[in-house]
């Protein structure tokens, strides 16, 4: 069984609950909206995803081919969860909003590239992986 997790947006309006995979996918994307965005994803199933509290404070944008929807909280801005083109039986959590962890734990982020989407170019590729170093003082 996997733990079950729980997150949400910066002011608390939104708050939504997973369970957590056993073997966790968290990467970043270069598409338009995720380059701008920054976001670290985590993918979940959609059928472990629940929006808790405030799905009515969320507020849903798509563009393109519209099969994507990001999903931001009305309310503070934060982006929470997105529907994903690439694989629509998954939710890309903002592992950002996700309680108890921080990005800034994760080492190195895959780069998945969304510029040149498998949808379109039936290549499901990454392009590199961000990388933190830590300075010490």
């Amino acid at each position: 069984m996997s733990k079950r997790t729980t997150g949400g947006c910066h002011c608390g309006a939104v708050r939504f609950a997973f369970a957590m995979p056993d073997e966790p996918l968290i990467r970043r994307c270069n598409c338009s909206i995720c380059a701008m965005k920054g976001i670290v994803m985590l993918d979940v199933p959609k059928r472990d995803v629940e929006v808790t509290q405030g799905e009515d404070a969320l507020s849903t944008y798509t563009f393109g081919s519209g099969v994507a929807k990001h999903h931001f909280c009305s309310q503070c801005g934060i982006h929470v969860l997105q529907e994903l083109r690439s694989e629509p039986e998954n939710v890309a959590v903002s592992y950002a909003c996700i309680d108890d962890v921080s990005i800034y734990e994760l080492p190195e982020v895959p780069v998945f590239d969304g510029q040149n989407h498998p949808a379109d170019t039936g290549q499901y590729e990454y392009i590199g992986v961000l990388t933190l170093k830590h300075i010490e003082s």
